[in-house]
């Protein structure tokens, strides 16, 4: 249980921040988002492995770094931990807020981007966090949080920068039940992250193998 309670506080703390940063326009939003996320690797890696992704969680399943049984409850737990971050967001605020791409932007490229930076990010977590040649490292944290923040920097503006369903899920629902927002763009936010991650366990396979 305490792993699923690892990763609600994880992803709740990801999306509290998330949230904060977008409604309170802070400068730079993906630097306090980046570094959110790598104290939240380094507080509960020991514990969960700190996913706090559910397309992580897939890619360390298909890795077999996690049993298929576990897989549910951790995306459950991190989608709730999303869910209660976005309405301490709203409570805070009186606002809420969603992922959306760029008002120009067309479906291809919003899609590609959530493909191509959660690929990133998935493929980084299997190399330093589960590859023998990177056990017992002391950078693992850091490296994930550079990758989240280095993708908010990048795609944030044109895919709405969520790499990750939880953030897809829990603020585009909050938003909807209490301001009246919209799912149209909820799909970028599952396809594109689970199929980049699928992808980042298939290359990560190979490059064992070609060890």
């Amino acid at each position: 249980m305490i792993k699923y309670v690892t990763e609600f506080l994880g992803t709740l703390f990801l999306v509290l921040t998330i949230g904060l940063v977008v409604i309170g326009q802070a400068p730079m939003p993906a630097l306090p988002i980046g570094l959110v996320l790598m104290v939240m690797v380094y507080m509960g890696g020991h514990v969960s492995g700190a996913h706090y992704n559910p397309a992580v969680t897939l890619a360390l399943a298909m890795r077999g770094k996690l049993p298929i049984s576990e897989v549910a409850p951790y995306m459950v737990s991190q989608v709730l931990g999303a869910i209660v971050a976005t309405v301490m967001v709203y409570v805070m605020t009186g606002q809420t807020f969603a992922p959306v791409p760029g008002a120009s932007v067309t479906p291809v490229a919003a899609l590609l981007v959530e493909v191509v930076f959660t690929f990133a990010l998935a493929l980084v977590v299997l190399n330093v966090a589960t590859h023998p040649a990177t056990r017992g490292n002391s950078y693992y944290g850091l490296a994930i949080g550079m990758t989240v923040g280095a993708a908010a920097f990048a795609g944030g503006p044109i895919s709405g920068g969520a790499f990750n369903p939880a953030v897809g899920i829990g603020p585009t629902l909050v938003n909807a039940l209490l301001q009246g927002g919209s799912f149209a763009s909820l799909w970028y936010y599952l396809v594109g992250p689970f199929v980049g991650a699928a992808l980042a366990a298939v290359v990560f396979k190979s490059q064992e193998d070609a060890a």
